[in-house]
């Protein structure tokens, strides 16, 4: 039995498929609750809040990996996306759209169960440190509740991994990050060791952040990781000294 009837949002536009899924949720004690298109599914995440997400990315009306790119605009429910055999690019874009796990087709009702408990206890243990602060990092303002970015003025539109490697430098404004502390914290332990991750989003958050050469806010430090500063402003002139009066 699920503890506390976690509410399972399930995106299927197939109506057997959700059945059968509904069913061997609901037995096992979980709230189900069912949305057949991307749109509803857009809706029923806002409003319900739900434990967890899965999702099918093979939607009527909006593409599943833009679905999934919404709802983690506002929502850090796990999400386990279901993808037909073979669509492994399919998969990984929404991965990197900010989905949790996946499953492909066919799958069944154990694996799917075994799933849902690993996205119930990360949530969870999220839970106590989910971030609804804004951080000021000298032009640059990161609202983490509402995952907004503005630069000198102006908003700037961040991935799901761009935002949680940019708050994750905030947090840690001024210090050394590791290499093996993003990689773990943005994209799983799984992740360790795959630096080649962090050159490339690194490299896309410091065009998005307008960086300057000569004065830049995201800073490589070799063979460790990276560290997020203020940018240093414009050395201003001395003041005169005031004449001597005689």
């Amino acid at each position: 039995m699920a503890s506390g009837g976690e509410l399972v949002l399930i995106v299927e536009d197939e109506r057997r498929m959700a059945r059968i899924i509904s069913a061997g949720l609901q037995a096992r004690g979980y709230q189900v609750s069912v949305a057949r298109s991307g749109q509803d599914a857009l809706d029923q995440s806002a409003a319900e809040d739900p434990a967890v997400i899965i999702l099918d990315l093979g939607l009527p009306d909006i593409d599943g990996v833009e679905v999934c790119r919404r709802i983690r605009g506002w929502s850090r429910s796990p999400i386990i996306v279901v993808t037909a055999d073979g669509a492994e690019e399919r998969k990984v874009l929404a991965l990197d759209e900010g989905a949790d796990d996946y499953l492909t087709k066919p799958f069944s009702m154990p694996e799917l169960l075994a799933r849902l408990r690993v996205a119930i206890r990360h949530r969870r243990a999220l839970g106590p440190h989910i971030d609804d602060t804004v951080y000021e990092v000298g032009d640059v303002f990161i609202d983490t509740s509402q995952r907004r970015v503005n630069v000198a003025g102006e908003t700037v539109q961040l991935t799901p991994k761009e935002f949680d490697l940019l708050a994750l430098l905030a947090r840690n404004q001024g210090k050394v990050v590791t290499h093996r502390a993003i990689l773990q914290h943005v994209w799983g332990p799984e992740a360790i060791g795959h630096t080649e991750y962090l050159r490339t989003f690194a490299s896309q958050l410091r065009n998005k952040l307008r960086e300057d050469p000569g004065s830049p806010r995201l800073i490589t430090e070799a063979g460790v990781g990276y560290r997020l500063v203020a940018r240093e402003e414009t050395a201003k002139p001395e003041p005169r000294p005031a004449p001597r009066r005689r």
